[in-house]
């Protein structure tokens, strides 16, 4: 028998030693180590779902870091009895976001003309008062205040606002309603989410956007605002300063109404100046020019989508001279069928009292798309 079976083991121990290597290299754990990764992974559970708000919330102040990019660009077609042309209005890139809690900034940058339009920082501790400090809009007038291009329902702004809140000044400056500066504001006795009373105080270089003060003096801007009753604004604004290396008197003062509220929109607002030109040929130094214009706008929301408007605008460059007024009639359309979409028609007829400028007929059209 012992022959037998030693025979039998000498045959068994090859297929003993393979089956124990294979049990070594397999894939599969063993129960106890399966137990052991189970106990680990376990306790890191807690760990890591701890730390998970903490990462969250610092994304999430990063995220609020950031700014928030958008911009519009512009552009259309107007044709006249001697001229007719494509033209790009404005291409807008703005940057905007916070720096803390209650301060923020923002950066506008204009590549129609390449400029930079607004760059400021605001503060703003309480509703009552709040700082602004860079470049941005001058606060004169509702229009150049409240009404900026993608709320404004028609393509051009009105004469007096042109000619002397500086677009196409007669001081000179073309700085879009815009200027260097300070400015105080805030609003008191809160109602139904808007202040009964506002207000803006600010001083100024006076020289317009991206520009050093020629002089020592400062301008000062102030606008004083009454909202009665939802949708209804009474305002009053005052602007008074020098401009250029000789001083030369530049004085705004202006007063306006407007209701916009629900599909009615009225508006109508009367801007005079007084401006010191420098010596001509014609005219002595210290020379003052006294300009006057108003306006009355009218539309009506006949759709979410759809709005007609009229507009009589009317411009005295020179009061002395009864020649230099311009009035333009105009009538416009306004679509706007989606959120990322304006579609603005308008006719004018330009009236020009003096019999050296021909009257004329001007159509013109224009598409905004915002991003």
């Amino acid at each position: 028998m012992k022959p037998i079976a030693l025979s039998l083991l000498l045959v068994l121990l090859p297929f003993g030693l393979r089956a124990g290597h294979a049990a070594e290299s397999s894939p599969f754990p063993a129960a106890d180590s399966v137990a052991a990764v189970s106990a680990a992974d376990a306790a890191r559970l807690p760990a890591e779902a701890d730390a998970l708000p903490v990462k969250t919330s610092s994304w999430e102040r990063i995220l609020e870091r950031l700014p928030a990019i958008s911009g519009y660009v512009q552009l259309g077609y107007e044709a006249a009895e001697r001229s007719s042309t494509f033209f790009i209005k404005r291409v807008r890139l703005n940057l905007a976001g916070n720096l803390a809690p209650k301060l923020g900034y923002r950066v506008q940058i204009e590549f129609a003309s390449p400029k930079v339009v607004d760059a400021y920082v605001e503060w703003k501790p309480l509703r009552q008062l709040n700082v602004k400090l860079g470049e941005y809009k001058v606060p004169f007038s509702i229009e150049n205040t409240d009404y900026v291009p993608l709320k404004f329902e028609l393509i051009e702004y009105p004469l007096g606002l042109c000619r002397l809140m500086g677009f196409e000044d007669v001081c000179g400056l073309s700085a879009t309603g815009r200027d260097m500066g300070a400015t105080l504001y805030g609003g008191f006795f809160r109602r139904d989410g808007y202040d009964v009373l506002s207000y803006d105080l600010g001083v100024f270089n006076g020289e317009g956007i991206n520009t050093k003060d020629r002089n020592t003096s400062k301008d000062l801007s102030a606008r004083l605002g009454v909202r009665p009753f939802p949708g209804l604004l009474l305002s009053a604004s005052y602007y008074r300063g020098e401009y250029g290396a000789s001083y030369l008197r530049r004085v705004r003062y202006g007063a306006g109404a407007c209701y916009d509220r629900g599909p009615v929109v009225l508006r109508g607002e009367w801007i005079g100046g007084e401006t010191g030109l420098p010596a001509g040929d014609e005219r002595p130094a210290g020379g003052l020019l006294e300009s006057s214009g108003w306006y009355v706008l009218g539309g009506w929301r006949v759709t979410r989508t759809l709005m007609p408007v009229v507009r009589y605008d009317t411009f005295l460059e020179n009061t002395s001279a009864p020649s230099s007024r311009q009035t333009n009639y105009t009538a416009g359309i306004l679509w706007q069928p989606v959120k990322y979409l304006r579609c603005q028609l308008d006719y004018t007829y330009e009236d020009y009292a003096s019999h050296d400028v021909s009257n004329r007929n001007v159509v013109a059209v224009m598409f905004s798309g915002i991003f």
